[in-house]
């Protein structure tokens, strides 16, 4: 199936996304769970009224209907949270790499690496349309990164759907993310903050490689 007719998420292709489906797939369990038996509460009521009168109203039926959804929502939070910490640790990074957003384009540097920068611009002849850009991120795979971001005008937000990784560029402040790519290929994204008139066309390349390739990669950019 395309993915453009896909009901569910991009493929993972971080550890942070695949906690991300996890935990969505988890709390659907609980959400289809409750829809369930709402509407069996429901049918039940509207058919066995004389039932319903005369057994909901004890004291402890009501501590049920009040503890259950005290427990359900503890149940929910508490993945919730390992979830929104893990994106926010950043664990020995190999290397740095700030992002900064204008009106509108992107720009990077390696801080890093002798200050290599480059900006990225939209390729209006590109297919897919709207999403490939002059000028990739070049990055290696399996190796944690610091990503710094932050802009010079409005407020942007780097986004890709794929790694799991959303932070926004806001300007005069850093923001940090954890990005380590499971496996070598071509993820995009685009600004997902409405920055402007041309908002849409700020779209986002990375290109993830083997550690050993990289080196050999980078300066050529």
């Amino acid at each position: 199936m395309p993915m453009w007719m896909s009901l569910s998420f991009q493929d993972s292709n971080s550890m942070f996304m695949e906690n991300l489906m996890f935990l969505h797939d988890q709390i659907m369990v609980f959400l289809m769970s409750i829809t369930a038996l709402i509407l069996y509460l429901m049918v039940t009521f509207y058919t066995s009224s004389f039932f319903w009168r005369k057994n909901l109203e004890h004291q402890d039926i009501e501590i049920f209907w009040t503890s259950l959804p005290a427990v359900i929502l503890t149940m929910m939070a508490t993945p919730s949270l390992k979830v929104l910490y893990f994106s926010e640790e950043v664990v020995s990074p190999s290397m740095t790499l700030k992002t900064i957003g204008h009106q509108w384009f992107w720009s990077y540097e390696y801080s890093e690496m002798k200050k290599i920068q480059f900006d990225s611009y939209m390729l209006n002849d590109s297919i897919p349309r709207l999403i490939q850009t002059n000028n990739h991120i070049v990055c290696p795979s399996k190796t944690p990164i610091r990503l710094i971001v932050t802009s010079t005008d409005v407020i942007h937000s780097w986004t890709i759907p794929s790694l799991g990784v959303k932070a926004d560029a806001i300007p005069g402040r850093l923001n940090q993310l954890f990005l380590l790519v499971s496996r070598p290929g071509i993820y995009t994204g685009q600004c997902s903050e409405i920055c402007g008139t041309n908002h849409s066309f700020m779209p986002i390349t990375l290109s993830s490689i083997p550690s050993s390739e990289f080196l050999k990669s980078i300066k050529n950019i």
